[in-house]
C-alpha cells in the first residue's frame, strides 16, 4: 500500500509561482501513473493534471493549461506539481493519488480511479 505526502504549499500572490512534491514509500511507484487533485472548501475534489506511468503522456484540466506542469522523478518516488501564474481561484489543498490500474498511459481524470491520497497541502492565492 503505497503512502504519499504532499509539500510545497503556501501563501503566495496572485502571478506567483509554487511548486508542490509528492513523495511515496510503499508499493512500487514507478509502475503507477500518477495525478493531482484540488479540493476548496465546501468543494468537490476535482482533477488538475495527470502523468502516465513512465512520464511519457501528460493530461490537464483546462482551467490550468498552459500554466502548471505535473513531472515525476521515478528515481526519487517523487511526483511534482509546478504552478505558475497562479490565480485566487486555485487557492485550495491540493492532492496526489496514484491510479489504481497499474502501467496506465491514457489520461484519468476522475477522482474515483485513484486511491492511497496524501494528507493534501494548502495552497492560498491573495489577490
Amino acid at each position: 500500500q503505497v503512502q504519499l505526502v504532499e509539500s510545497g504549499g503556501g501563501l503566495v500572490q496572485a502571478g506567483g509561482s509554487l511548486r508542490l512534491s509528492c513523495a511515496a514509500s510503499g508499493g512500487t511507484f514507478s509502475s503507477y501513473a500518477m495525478g493531482w487533485f484540488r479540493q476548496a472548501p465546501g468543494k468537490e475534489r476535482t482533477f488538475v493534471a495527470f502523468i502516465s506511468w513512465r512520464g511519457g503522456r501528460t493530461d490537464y484540466a483546462d482551467s490550468v493549461k498552459g500554466r502548471f506542469t505535473i513531472s515525476r522523478d521515478n528515481a526519487k518516488n517523487t511526483v511534482y506539481l509546478q504552478m505558475n501564474t497562479l490565480k485566487p481561484e486555485d487557492t485550495a489543498v491540493y492532492y496526489c493519488a496514484p491510479v489504481r490500474r497499474r502501467y496506465t498511459t491514457v489520461p484519468v481524470t476522475n477522482r474515483n480511479e485513484y486511491d492511497s491520497w496524501g494528507q493534501g497541502t494548502q495552497v492560498t492565492v491573495s489577490s
